[in-house]
């Protein structure tokens, strides 16, 4: 049997006792889950374990499941300044996400709401049910200017939550009907239940769709993002977008060295053949606990990669794990960074893929009456 239990900074637990890790369940516990841990909060004074104590039951535990919690918010749009990122705004609909991608640089968030960045990233989900409300108000205020607005920059605005809560649908018919543009990044084909709003805004060059694909391989695909739709779904969303008229970027990101490299002239073309007309790409970043996390995560499933990923991997930070420069982080720098630009220009090239945001149209917005603002 399993059990959370507060231990001292010296280690000291029950007698008997098998330590697992800091608040990881067993493996039955966290079956179908990304990260293969759950260490505490970097923020949270006491340490928590799970151990195993056979003079407990011997049942193994049930399965982790899936909570989430509606968050009330004051605004919806976040704003930034980075030199890296092509859009000065995006929206959330979530924080935390359920596709369990162990990669995910959006993993250390957690930490400021005292939970884990490891299982609870994945399985305590907190939905911003006002964001249509909010970014109503938002978008009638005197003096907003528009751009694009980036939807999903750092959890998925199609996770299964999505499927309940329709806070997503919810900004887009919000965005519709002020004709403004967005750009939309997933990995879910759910993303096709909202066809007939992509399809009227894509019709006036108003929205863009980017599907993440780092493999094509279904074993690792399961392992690096288990509760995202497998590969093959994600490419005919491709295919169903660009036959509604739906711009399509394949977002080849994360690029993980020695583990998905070998697949990026591969990935590039079948996305290509269903529709995808853009590319984005980025090098894994492992910022904060990513970094650890994605060394445990290694350690479980291909031990055999891992010092040759991680060596390759400090060779384009740096001689570190992470560069967090403005300039760097999504891409890196010597021979091995300048090797993979390269062969992502040249296969994109060669295939007719354009590079990076289309620009998307700006000209068209309509402010919302004020009336509107009251609901």
């Amino acid at each position: 049997m399993a059990g959370n239990v507060l231990g001292s900074r010296d280690g000291s637990r029950s007698a008997g006792a098998r330590r697992l890790a800091d608040s990881t369940p067993p493996e039955a516990g966290r079956r179908g889950r990304g990260s293969t841990s759950n260490p505490t909060g970097r923020f949270e004074a006491a340490q928590r374990e799970v151990f195993h104590d056979p003079d407990w039951m011997a049942d193994d535990p049930a399965p982790l499941r899936t909570q989430v919690t509606p968050e009330r918010s004051t605004r919806i749009i976040a704003r930034n300044t980075s030199p890296d990122i092509p859009f000065d705004r995006s929206i959330n609909p979530y924080r935390g996400c359920e596709h369990g991608c162990i990669y995910c640089y959006a993993r250390p968030t957690h930490a400021f709401l005292g939970l884990s960045p490891g299982l609870d990233f994945e399985s305590r989900i907190f939905a911003k049910p006002d964001a249509a409300r909010l970014l109503l108000r938002e978008l009638a205020a005197p003096g907003y200017s528009p751009d694009t607005i980036a939807l999903g920059t750092a959890t998925d605005p199609y996770q299964p939550a999505e499927r309940t809560h329709r806070i997503t649908r919810a900004v887009l018919e919000v965005l519709r009907d002020a004709r403004h543009p967005v750009g939309i990044t997933t990995k879910s084909d759910l993303v096709l239940r909202d066809l007939d709003l992509l399809a009227e805004m894509a019709a006036d060059n108003l929205a863009l769709v980017a599907i993440s694909l780092p493999t094509l391989d279904p074993a690792l695909a399961r392992r690096l993002d288990p509760r995202a739709p497998r590969p093959e779904k994600r490419l005919a969303a491709m295919a169903r977008l660009s036959e509604a008229g739906v711009p399509v970027m394949v977002n080849l990101s994360p690029i993980i060295p020695g583990l998905t490299d070998h697949e990026i002239e591969s990935i590039l073309a079948l996305a290509r053949e269903h529709g995808a007309s853009r590319i984005g790409h980025a090098l894994l970043r492992l910022p904060g606990e990513v970094a650890d996390l994605m060394a445990d995560w290694f350690a479980e499933h291909y031990p055999e990669r891992q010092a040759r990923a991680f060596a390759l991997l400090r060779q384009a930070r740096g001689g570190r794990e992470n560069d967090p420069r403005f300039g760097h982080r999504f891409r890196g720098e010597g021979a091995y960074a300048a090797m993979i630009g390269q062969r992502v220009r040249l296969a994109g090239t060669r295939l007719g893929y354009g590079f990076g945001r289309m620009a998307l149209n700006r000209d068209v917005f309509r402010k919302p009456g004020a009336q509107l603002v009251l609901f």
